[in-house]
């Protein structure tokens, strides 16, 4: 709940990301948003979280192997994902940032090949977002959380029917402050002091980030509280996630830091190795 040491973790998980973690290539940001139905079955279980985002992670990956020229069955992503619990005005809002480095792996002799993507476009992503939709409404229809028939329906609502995936942001391999800005972004806490004001001597208002005439939530003092805590973390749950090649079961020990996107590149450490590392 310290804004001060969330600010710090916020900070040092950045910095460790862009030094230590992610190579030196083409970072893109993709953030899924689901209807209010599902959330409230989301921010309740762990498991069903993570069975969303290996749904989106799958689609991704489809997605940049139909537009990574050159890559076969056997390519993969590498991907750091955050789950985030609230939104920007403290309310609860489950919804997946993934920082996803803009290509697939496929292993080589003596490294990796890291095959580029290209031409990735709204319809593109519009495609990712309708086989997200369709794959979930599945599985939460086998899992008994969604009558079929309003699996259906939800299927047919216009404009998403309240499922969003965008991938507008996507940063450049030399923009090495840009990464990192992005990955603050990702990990940044719920709750930011500059944003509270005393209203009067009984009342906190928490402005929003877009400032506007009568925005902002009213609330007590010890609704202020409850609306910090509920986004906290359960005790041994990860803030984010390493995904594909970035994980510590890759079987790949090794990824690209200096590289040639067409060709074989020598790799460095995953952060599993880097861990082992840092502890010897």
């Amino acid at each position: 709940m310290c804004p001060s040491c969330n600010t710090r973790r916020m900070v040092e998980t950045a910095a460790h990301l862009t030094d230590h973690v992610l190579p030196e290539l083409p970072l893109r940001q993709w953030v899924l948003a689901v209807p209010k139905r599902l959330r409230h079955f989301l921010v309740r279980d762990a498991d069903l979280q993570g069975a969303a985002l290996r749904l989106f992670l799958r689609a991704m990956e489809s997605c940049l192997r139909a537009h990574s020229p050159g890559a076969s069955p056997a390519a993969r992503l590498g991907a750091v994902a955050f789950i985030h619990r609230f939104g920007s005005t403290l309310n609860a809002h489950l919804h997946f940032h993934c920082a996803v480095i803009d290509g697939l792996f496929e292993p080589a002799a003596g490294g990796v090949v890291f095959h580029a993507a290209s031409s990735l476009d709204a319809i593109a992503i519009t495609q990712v977002q309708a086989q997200v939709r369709r794959r979930l409404l599945r599985a939460f229809v086998r899992r008994g959380l969604l009558p079929g028939d309003d699996a259906q329906a939800m299927g047919q609502w216009h404009h998403g029917g309240g499922f969003s995936v965008d991938a507008a942001v996507r940063i450049a391999a030399a923009d090495r402050a840009g990464r990192e800005r992005l990955l603050r972004y990702c990990t940044r806490p719920p709750f930011a002091l500059d944003r509270v004001r005393e209203l009067d001597s009984e009342h906190l208002i928490y402005a929003p980030p877009k400032r506007g005439p009568g925005a902002g939530l009213i609330l007590i003092p010890l609704e202020l509280v409850d609306q910090i805590v509920a986004p906290v973390l359960p005790p041994r749950v990860h803030g984010h996630h390493y995904r594909a090649v970035l994980a510590r079961t890759a079987a790949s020990e090794k990824i690209p830091r200096q590289h040639e996107t067409a060709g074989v590149v020598k790799g460095c450490a995953t952060p599993a190795l880097t861990r082992r590392r840092a502890r010897a």
